[in-house]
Parts: structure tokens; C-alpha cells; sequence
């Protein structure tokens, strides 16, 4: 079409840089009233390839069915819109304002003793939770209660942003597909693994990568699940950490904290992040692996309900060194050798998995 447009009276060029010199000293303006380039434009519309090969479209089909990305303007967009992360007390306040009453009559905000274990209890154990604080603390409970809906944006959301805050990515994923399974769930679907512990796992890991001062520790936690000999599956050592906590809280060993601050769900959070740190400390220096698990959880399961608050203050003490760069839970160990396998070719053993010591087992969620 050029050479139709242009036969005879083809521009001179300079040998220099060969730009055609019909064009120097044109001012923009003038560009589009030019000829040849009228021309063009007025038979542009008109020019189709003579051949589309199978490549080219493929690429385009692939290209047409990406999503388009929408910025966001302001305070105009949408809470709800994929995409955007969500924080631990926007997810909490969720909860708050809808109807969890069909959760709340599962709910055994108390273990029920009898007989000589009551009496023991009622004059040698920690005291009751003050009674201002029981609906926040039957909330937690019944959080616990609740499951993954994956037709709940709130939900999609939680887990988006756990996914992102640990791996690093900055695009949404899938809410099934095997790359769960990279952040130690046990399959595709996440909700599957959320046994005994409800959405409550999953907002416990959310406070973990969303708070600044946890987020170092998750991080490095999750490291150290990828370990190649020490690899564990992060997320369902996290959810079996929320079991522990949450009979932690039904048995009454957190009340005495919990009076203490006044507050229920902050001292959970703690308590489950102090343990979690507790575990991977155990992890790391005792050279525990995959065949540990069980026993290491029934044992820290023992300590953390005996000493609550030393698991707390050892959180503190970390935290605080890790905010002025003085501390780091893996210290100088390597956890960059071979990718570790998928949890699914793990035999992993929780705390719900060994037989109860006693009546009060973990068993009782």
C-alpha cells in the first residue's frame, strides 16, 4: 500500500542517520496534513494480514481473556473489590456485625468437670474469667465454630492476604489449587483442613502476617518449614496451634491474663503467636522433623497451659529485640537448600490425632 501511495515520488533520505528528509523542518502540527501520510491513514483502516498464524492467535485468545485491572480511586473503592488485602480487625469486625447465632449454640465456652477434678479446680486453679469479658470470649469461641465459605468475599479475602504476605506475590490466586498445598494445607481446598479450629485458624494467621510486629516471625517460621530436612506444613502447624489456644481459653488458663489486660482476643492472638514461636524455637535447636510433630505439639500443648504468661513474656522479650535488629529466629541456620515436598507427601501427626491424657484433651473441640 506504501509503494501504491508512494510510486514516484519517494522521498529523498540522508546517507547520515536515513531519515527521510521530506519531513525536516515540519512543525507536528503540520505532519498530519502531509500526503502521504493522509494517505496512509485513510486506507489504514482497510489493510488486513494475509496471514494469522496458529501462534499469533493463541496469543491473542490469551490476551482477550485476561481480566481487566481497574485502578482504584480513592475512598471510591470498594472494600470488597479482589484483589485488595485485608486486616485482622476489618475481618474481626466482620464477624462482629453478622448473625452467628446457629454457631454460638455449639459453643462450650467452659470445660465441665465433676467430682474430685471440679473441687481441684474450684480451689487450686486459675480463676473465672470476669464476667464482663464472657461475650468476647464466647465471640472467639464461636469464630471457632465457623467454617470457610468460599462465596464470602470477606473470606476470599483472608485468605488472599495470607497468601500474599507469605509468599511475596502481588496478584490474587485461586481459592483451590494445588499452590495451598506450597503453604502447608494438606490439599487443594483449604476449608478441608480448618477441623477443630474453624475460621479462627485462618484469622490467627492473618494477625500473624498483618501485624508489623509478628510479620518478621511468620515469615521466618514459614522458612523454616521448607527447610529440606526440617520441613514441617506451615499452615497446618498454625491451625493446630489454634487448637491449643482455644483450650487454652476454654479451660481456663488464660483467664488470669485476660482479667489482667481486660481484653480477651488481643491475649488469645498473643498466646497463639507466643506459642507459635515457642514451637519453632523447639524445632530449630532440637532438630525436630516431620515424625516429631505430634509428640512436640502434646508437649508444648502441656507447657503453654502451665505457663501462659512466661510464653508471653517471651514473645515481648523477642518481639522487642527483633524491632531494634537483635534477634532472628533462625539465627545464622540456612533454610535455602532444596525445595521441600508438598505437604501431601508428608506424614504429619497433630494434637488431635494422639490419644487425650485425660478427659480434657484436645479431642473435646
Amino acid at each position: 500500500q506504501v509503494e501504491s501511495v508512494c510510486a514516484g515520488c519517494s522521498p529523498p533520505y540522508d546517507a547520515d542517520n536515513s531519515a527521510p528528509l521530506a519531513f525536516r523542518g515540519l512543525p507536528i502540527s503540520e505532519l498530519k496534513n502531509h500526503s502521504i501520510l493522509r494517505a496512509l491513514t485513510a486506507e489504514a483502516d482497510g489493510w488486513e494480514p494475509g496471514v494469522v498464524s496458529a501462534e499469533v492467535l493463541r496469543a491473542q485468545e490469551e490476551w482477550e481473556a485476561v481480566d481487566n485491572i481497574q485502578p482504584e480511586t480513592g475512598s471510591q473503592a470498594s472494600s470488597d473489590q479482589p484483589g485488595q488485602l485485608i486486616s485482622f480487625s476489618e475481618a474481626l469486625q466482620h464477624f462482629q456485625t453478622v448473625d452467628l447465632s446457629s454457631f454460638k449454640k455449639r459453643i462450650q465456652p467452659t470445660i465441665r468437670r465433676t467430682g474430685l477434678a471440679a473441687l481441684r479446680h474450684c480451689l487450686f486453679g486459675p480463676p473465672k474469667l470476669h464476667q464482663g469479658l464472657r461475650e468476647e470470649r464466647d465471640l472467639v469461641l464461636t469464630i471457632a465454630q465457623c467454617g470457610l465459605d468460599s462465596q464470602d468475599p470477606v473470606h476470599g479475602r483472608v485468605l488472599q492476604t495470607i497468601y500474599k504476605k507469605l509468599t511475596g506475590s502481588r496478584f490474587d490466586c485461586a481459592l483451590h489449587g494445588d499452590h495451598w498445598e506450597d503453604l502447608g494445607f494438606q490439599g487443594a481446598n483449604p476449608a478441608t483442613d480448618l477441623r477443630g479450629a474453624g475460621f479462627l485458624a485462618l484469622l490467627h494467621l492473618l494477625y500473624l502476617v498483618m501485624d508489623s510486629k509478628t510479620l518478621l516471625m511468620a515469615q521466618e517460621i514459614f522458612r523454616l518449614s521448607r527447610h529440606h530436612i526440617q520441613q514441617f506444613p506451615f499452615c497446618l502447624m498454625s491451625i493446630n496451634i489454634t487448637r491449643i489456644a482455644i483450650q487454652a481459653l476454654r479451660e481456663e488458663c488464660l483467664s488470669r491474663e485476660c482479667n489482667r489486660q481486660q481484653k480477651v482476643i488481643p491475649v488469645v492472638n498473643s498466646f497463639y503467636a507466643a506459642t507459635f514461636l515457642r514451637l519453632a524455637h523447639i524445632w530449630r535447636t532440637q532438630q525436630k522433623t516431620i515424625s516429631d510433630s505430634g509428640f512436640v505439639l502434646k508437649d508444648l500443648e502441656v507447657l503453654a497451659k502451665k505457663s501462659p504468661r512466661r510464653l508471653l513474656k517471651t514473645l515481648e522479650i523477642y518481639l522487642t529485640r527483633v524491632s531494634k535488629g537483635q534477634a532472628s529466629l533462625l539465627g545464622a541456620q540456612k533454610c535455602s537448600g532444596p525445595q521441600a515436598p508438598h505437604s501431601k507427601d508428608l506424614t504429619f501427626t497433630g494434637v488431635c490425632d494422639l490419644l487425650p491424657h485425660s478427659s480434657e484433651g484436645t479431642w473435646l473441640i
